[in-house]
């Protein structure tokens, strides 16, 4: 049988946690036609590399779209009986802060583009506070606004998810059956 989504679910998780396998397995679960939203931007040849290792991995089927930045816009214009997976709200934010572009207005503009959204969205985001105190000024905002983002993607949300060395975890909205 095949998994509903609620129109916003959140997987939050580390770096290398498996959220993204996770969120990937969710998107199959649907039966529904999977939209790939990538954030990423490949600046230099290990992301190159990142981002051919997470498209061998998801294989066929899925429609790639490429949202660096305008990522409300990807949003709006998808299809209503296909799922939408935003792989990362952590690289999206990122190309904002290093473009010193408004994070409020970007992140609101997101926040509109979700609520639009005419399909159910899942959204890949890495948690950032668990760690040290960053030594920089840039690091410490980021780290701030990445805080801000999930925060506000959370309460949004109608499920969240934390992954955790690959064991999905509900914090908000429980687990679908069959992806514990």
């Amino acid at each position: 049988m095949p998994v509903t989504l609620p129109p916003l679910t959140l997987i939050v998780g580390g770096a290398a946690s498996g959220k993204s396998a996770y969120a990937e397995r969710l998107m199959e679960a649907t039966g529904r036609p999977m939209i790939y939203v990538a954030t990423a931007q490949a600046f230099d040849e290990e992301m190159r590399a990142k981002i051919e290792a997470h498209k061998a991995r998801r294989g066929a089927g899925w429609t790639t779209v490429e949202a660096p930045l305008d990522l409300a816009a990807a949003l709006e214009a998808s299809d209503p009986d296909a799922a939408v997976l935003v792989d990362c709200a952590t690289l999206w934010l990122t190309n904002h802060l290093l473009a010193d572009h408004d994070l409020a207005s970007a992140e609101a503009a997101l926040v509109e583009g979700l609520v639009a959204c005419p399909a159910p969205v899942v959204v890949v985001t890495n948690e950032v506070g668990a760690g040290i105190v960053p030594d920089n000024a840039l690091s410490r905002r980021f780290r701030a606004a990445q805080g801000r983002l999930n925060q506000t993607l959370a309460t949004h949300a109608d499920r969240v998810v934390t992954v955790i060395a690959g064991l999905p975890l509900a914090l908000k909205g429980g687990l679908p059956e069959g992806l514990e």
